[in-house]
């Protein structure tokens, strides 16, 4: 009879052969070769902090036709593989139908929400503001490539939430037991299988379209109403019960329970739930800049003598600092959301304002790298800054920097932009270093466009990045403003049961509620809520 076991912190040369890392695991097991009947990488982390020794460290789960007497250290009994799809028991259950849930939104949160809830047998409407991803896609390009805003359909809103147009990050810091189903699911509807492994998995924007793409056509088989262009306008509410939505077109559908899952930029339906009474609060968020480097400049810095490596891929990183404070003793800088191998795209979404975002596609293969390099910001640095305080202070501190930010780029959506050299020295040449942007960056004083809080801690955490890696201030980087969609501003307050506690049945969830970071952690959430609303009617 054969026995699993997990072995962590195996260390894999690049390039290394399956056939070496059985000779190793035997050796290490105090085994003969021919006693693993099987082993699998489920684990792997790359190690670059000695560039004359990058590896991987991985974790291998190991068939053996004998059991291991005594245990090493670094080795457990398992009884199912990390890479066998396992759904949460509360989603296995089967509803009659009767009940009826609106999903508001087609971001992670909301996909998931809709999924779990529909394959659990409850009628489900998802409402989705913008268009279909692949339509969503050219008015995308109108704006790159005319500076043609769609204030409905663009970086943030649409099909895929904002998060189909970044890197398709998959790591978060949460622990929880829908974590490794979420990633299954990605993989069920397209994504590749190394996502079970990697330590940093991501997807890319153009994995991302398709996947997005399939779960709607499953969703649909499924008997969900998936309506596109349909932005919620208004929430009916009864004896302090949520009854229903009503949407643009004055069109009203009833409902048993509503999901709320906005994203983080659907500042009209934050400003329409505080009308209502809704309990809200800011939250600290982040702004800056987003940093553009050649990636062959980020893969030397990273990578050392191994930089051309294949195996390696584009380099990234992840860069924090602490700069002294009068107000919160030391302030956070740190780098956002890192596109290895991509670009930076126009994110604005109401006009007369500008942002900008970072994106990849799965191969990482451009020939830059880009990164938000953020600051912290909190309510009271708001209200210190003039804004009065209200739970929506957040949404107008980042209407007023994208505002200036449009006016800096001579009203027109284009990036104001600034050589990092000359950013950090404070000295304006209005030269910039070669760039990908479009539809056009413009040399501009960022130091101008931005508040001196903000702008004198970045520069700092700047000089920061550089004595962590080397080379990071560089004529070659420029840096473009604005970065102001780091996460929500705003939380709405829910209690343990996932309900908003102003309005019952109304389920606040993902990035734009302020309980979530990225794409998983926002699936996640979604799915928590789905939780509670199958496990309320099982009672």
């Amino acid at each position: 009879m054969s026995v699993r076991y997990a072995i962590a912190n195996v260390p894999v040369k690049l390039n290394e052969t399956d056939e070496s890392v059985i000779r190793y695991l035997a050796a290490h097991l105090k085994l003969d070769a021919a006693a693993i009947i099987t082993a699998v990488c489920v684990r792997r982390a790359l190690d670059a902090r000695r560039k004359n020794e990058i590896h991987f460290v991985c974790t291998y789960e190991v068939e053996l036709n004998q059991p291991l007497d005594p245990l090493p250290g670094n080795c457990r009994l398992i009884e199912h593989s990390a890479l066998t799809p396992t759904t949460p028991e509360i989603f296995t259950r089967r509803h009659d139908g009767k009940q009826h849930a609106i999903v508001i939104g087609a971001g992670p949160a909301g996909l998931f929400a809709a999924l779990s809830l529909a394959e659990a047998g409850i009628r489900v409407t998802l409402l989705e503001r913008g268009k279909p991803v692949e339509t969503r896609m050219r008015d995308i390009g109108r704006l790159r490539s005319r500076g043609e805003l769609n204030s409905e359909s663009n970086i943030c809103f649409g099909e895929g939430g904002a998060g189909t147009y970044t890197d398709g990050k998959l790591y978060t810091r949460i622990k929880h037991p829908y974590l490794r189903w979420v990633l299954h699911t990605f993989v069920r509807f397209g994504a590749r299988a190394d996502i079970l492994v990697d330590a940093h998995p991501h997807l890319g924007t153009d994995k991302l379209v398709r996947i997005v793409r399939n779960m709607r056509e499953h969703l649909s088989g499924l008997g969900v109403d998936y309506r596109f262009e349909s932005r919620v306008d208004d929430l009916l509410i009864s004896a302090g019960a949520v009854t229903g939505v009503r949407i643009t077109n004055g069109e009203e559908i009833d409902a048993d329970h509503v999901v709320l899952a906005t994203g983080h930029s659907a500042r009209d339906t934050f400003e329409r739930l505080q009308q209502l009474g809704i309990r809200m609060e800011a939250k600290a968020f982040a702004v800056g800049l987003r940093a553009e480097h050649p990636q062959s400049l980020i893969n030397s810095i990273q990578f050392g003598a191994h930089a051309a490596e294949p195996a390696l891929g584009a380099a990234e990183y992840s860069l924090t600092h602490q700069a002294a404070d009068p107000h919160l003793g030391h302030r956070g800088i740190y780098s956002f959301c890192m596109c290895p191998g991509g670009l930076i795209v126009p994110s604005p979404t109401e006009a007369g304002g500008m942002a900008v975002n970072g994106m990849s596609n799965a191969k990482r293969g451009g020939q830059w790298a880009n990164s938000g390099i953020v600051v912290q910001v909190t309510p009271d640095d708001i209200s210190r800054h003039g804004i009065p305080d209200d739970p929506l202070m957040g949404i107008a501190f980042q209407r007023q920097l994208e505002q200036v930010t449009f006016q800096a780029a001579g009203g027109q959506y284009a990036a104001p932009a600034m050589r990092l050299t000359d950013f950090v020295n404070r000295q304006a040449t209005g030269r910039l270093a070669p760039t990908r942007f479009k539809p056009q960056a413009i040399a501009s004083d960022l130091h101008a466009l931005l508040p001196v809080w903000v702008a004198t801690p970045l520069a700092e955490g700047l000089r920061g990045f550089d004595r962590k890696m080397r080379g990071f201030i560089t004529d070659e980087a420029n840096l473009l403003a604005s970065e102001t969609r780091t996460s929500s501003p705003i939380r709405i307050e829910r209690g343990d049961d996932m309900q908003s506690v102003s309005i019952s049945g109304l389920y606040p969830v993902g990035e734009g509620a302020g309980y979530a970071g990225g794409i998983v952690s926002a699936a996640v959430d979604g799915l928590k809520a789905a939780a509670a609303i199958i496990e309320q009617h099982h009672r």
